[in-house]
């Protein structure tokens, strides 16, 4: 291992030259590779579409829920005929538009059942009206005030023609002539991920700048005891630009949860900059600069990357998770920090060369002096009293474990978005009056779905459920239609309903129908809580058990209700293996690679630290989501280094001096300050995240500030008192020993 560090040394002191221009290729081709990146939103980033779950919901999707744009038409009265008619007017057109499939509205209902006219006044279109299921009707007018005309996508787009399948739809509606006191807005499904990818890529501009503007501030204030002291923010700018680069060459997608890791990368890139920085400036005040470079590279390099090795096997445990954006969250994170570490292992040695470096000619600044010597003073007080702080610390990590259990979980992807998105506004005006937008579809497949036993039993089960279950707000499926288009009555034989099968318009039957396999029932609800959605599935399956399906049908629920219902579930189960299984792989990665009993030290503060994101997320009443559901690993990641960094230092000192309390004191004494500025420059990078304008980026990133000054709290505070317990056993069990061997027992006879 220091043969590779002192090879490298070797290179950048020897080959400046040929280094930089390899360094300036690399750069090249990942600037090459950031042209590549795009954007991921939608069911992929929650849930993986191979497994038996994702491909039936991608089959449901392309089949019946297609994606879809919504034009909200609100009016005085939503039904007069002037409205109708300009719903009749644009419907055509819009079907002809590039991309779009079908457009759908209440005039397709009404003009079937008026000799395919709309009645000329508002008292012939209510009595026909009157005929439409209420349940229809309710889809179709939410209100007297609203109408919604949908505008069903091709199966298939890609993100470019979605956006000009959308800029069409706009465009056309620009170009038409609105009646006076008409007024019409889109959303919808593909309106709702297009602007969501939209906020995405603006978000993703303003957390870097965020994170790279608030650490200048911080070096600028605390790391002035160095040259070049923002050397580290151009370092992490170059490995932020290394994984930009990797990402768009591999073909990761930029999610929100990936977007939310750039800014930890930020903060974790700039510790690895500042201890390297710092060695580097200690050690050419004293020595020439190839052979301060040297010392740097081999005795700091190493020491760094065990601390950064240790928050990779941290993040690895994300892997596990049941949400692809959070797997993507840890990979990109994984990359990013081996980038960010290596940027500034070889990159601030060789900028040193090639600037032939000067140290600032003095010691640290008195500020520094009198952190030091604080934080020494602490631990030294906190060394003498092992037991009592650690019972304290315990305590309340404790209370945390219990109270993580009562943190809600949510998935409402609606609320992971800006407040103020049009798509959202419009959607969320819709929520007002119709309930919930998202229905729960129950696909029915067989032989035959179109025989008279399966419609019976659809309208069966769906009248069932509409009694006995209250939160449902309506059930519509292709019986309805049978219902509607033969005066009320269901058909008598099969030869009956073929025939009245043939008077529905096809643009409504392939909502409900795939031709004779497949049809699907669609309930709707009010607007629910997670804990509600999770009780009316159950509901649901139960009664499909009870009123079962005829023979050779099958019934399953899909949609992205089960899949968000789905993930409540899987969140809970699995964000707590995420972090059982961090721990287990810190342990492993300490003992094979420190192979003493003070390798486990780290692991106490770092179990206090999860119970303390405990209390804290329950206090701030912060919820679980997709994001903050690897909080946990994510932090043992974090607190890993910086208790490394301590335990790393102590062991050094111990090697010095006999005295425990007197290593322990010398080691903060040494590093305490350069761990408080990384600590600070982290958290300060961390705190980009609450400038995001998704919600859901934005509670992570509180909750990821709060881990960060737990894990500072755990490093400096927590350490001393963990390793002089460990002493204080290592010594009493040696005392026995030495006891037993030179006073051994000696029975009577």
């Amino acid at each position: 291992m220091v043969s590779f560090f002192s090879n490298v040394a070797d290179l950048i002191v020897k080959r400046p030259g040929l280094v930089s221009k390899v360094v300036l290729v690399i750069m090249v081709v990942s600037l090459f590779g950031m042209t590549m990146l795009s954007m991921a939103t939608g069911n992929s980033t929650y849930i993986d579409m191979e497994s038996p779950r994702g491909i039936l919901l991608d089959h449901y999707t392309d089949t019946f829920e297609k994606e879809s744009v919504i034009l909200i038409v609100e009016s005085s009265d939503s039904t007069s005929p002037v409205v109708l008619n300009y719903i009749n007017t644009i419907s055509h057109p819009l079907d002809n538009l590039q991309y779009v499939n079908a457009v759908t509205s209440i005039v397709d209902v009404i003009k079937p059942l008026n000799n395919g006219t709309i009645p000329s006044s508002s008292v012939e279109i209510t009595k026909v009206i009157e005929k439409i299921p209420e349940n229809t009707r309710a889809k179709l007018v939410p209100s007297k005030m609203m109408t919604l005309v949908q505008v069903s996508l091709e199966p298939g787009l890609t993100y470019g023609r979605k956006t000009d399948a959308l800029n069409n739809i706009q465009s056309f509606i620009d170009s038409t002539t609105i009646p006076p006191g008409v007024s019409l807005s889109i959303t919808g499904n593909a309106a709702f991920q297009l602007q969501m990818q939209e906020e995405l890529g603006k978000s993703m501009g303003t957390l870097i700048g965020a994170a790279l503007i608030l650490m200048v501030i911080v070096l600028g204030l605390l790391f002035s005891y160095v040259n070049h002291r923002f050397l580290p923010v151009f370092m992490v700018a170059v490995g932020l630009l290394l994984t930009f680069g990797f990402m768009g060459l591999t073909g990761i997608k930029i999610s929100m949860a990936v977007i939310a890791a750039f800014p930890v990368l930020l903060g974790l890139g700039i510790d690895y900059a500042i201890q390297i920085h710092s060695r580097l400036e200690e050690e050419a005040r004293d020595h020439p600069l190839p052979e301060a470079i040297k010392t740097t590279i081999t005795k700091t390099g190493p020491a760094v990357m065990y601390a950064m090795l240790a928050t990779a096997v941290g993040f690895t445990a994300m892997y596990i998770a049941p949400v692809p954006m959070i797997q993507g969250f840890g990979f990109v994170a994984i990359i990013g920090v081996v980038m960010c570490y290596l940027t500034s292992l070889i990159g601030i040695p060789l900028v040193a060369m090639l600037i032939q470096y000067k140290p600032m000619g003095h010691g640290k600044s008195k500020m520094s002096d009198a952190i030091d010597n604080g934080l020494s003073k602490s631990a030294v007080w906190i060394a003498k009293r092992p037991i009592r702080i650690l019972l304290v610390v315990a305590i309340i990590a404790i209370i945390g474990i219990q109270l993580d259990t009562k943190i809600p979980v949510n998935t409402d992807e609606n609320s992971f978005v800006p407040s103020d998105m049009p798509a959202k506004v419009s959607l969320d005006k819709v929520t007002r009056v119709l309930g919930s937008v998202t229905t729960i579809p129950l696909l029915v497949s067989g032989s035959d779905v179109l025989s008279l036993d399966t419609v019976i039993w659809m309208k069966k089960f769906s009248d069932f459920e509409k009694r006995t279950e209250s939160k449902i707000t309506g059930i519509s499926s292709i019986a309805d239609y049978i219902l509607l288009y033969n005066n009320g009555v269901m058909p008598q034989t099969q030869s009956e309903l073929n025939q009245v099968l043939k008077k529905i318009p096809d643009n409504l039957k392939e909502q409900y129908v795939n031709g004779k396999t497949e049809t699907v029932i669609q309930i709707s609800t009010g607007d629910l809580s997670n804990d509600a959605e999770a009780t009316i599935k159950e509901q649901i399956e139960g009664d499909l058990d009870f009123i079962a399906p005829p023979p050779g049908i099958h019934v399953n629920l899909t949609g992205t209700f089960e899949m968000f219902t789905y993930l409540i579930a899987a969140i809970k189960e699995t964000k707590d293996v995420m972090t059982y299984l961090g721990f287990l792989l810190i342990i492993i990665f300490l003992i094979a690679v420190y192979r003493n009993v003070n390798a486990l030290s780290p692991i106490v503060p770092i179990v206090a630290i999860v119970g303390w994101n405990g209390v804290a997320l329950y206090l701030l009443n912060i919820d679980y989501n997709p994001l903050t559901a690897c909080l946990g690993s994510m932090t043992i990641g974090i607190a890993a280094e910086y208790t490394i960094l301590v335990m790393e230092r102590y062991l050094e000192e111990r090697e010095k001096t006999t005295d425990a309390i007197e290593a322990i004191k010398k080691s903060v004494q040494k590093i305490g300050s350069a761990i408080l500025v990384s600590g600070l420059a982290t958290f300060f990078g961390f705190s980009a995240l609450l400038f995001a304008t998704f919600p859901i980026i934005g509670n992570f990133g509180l909750s990821t500030i709060i881990a960060v000054a737990f894990s500072l709290a755990g490093a400096i505070f927590v350490m001393p008192a963990i390793l002089s317990l460990i002493d204080m056993v290592v010594r009493g069990v040696k005392t026995i020993e030495e006891d037993v061997l030179h006073h051994p027992h000696i029975p009577p006879k």
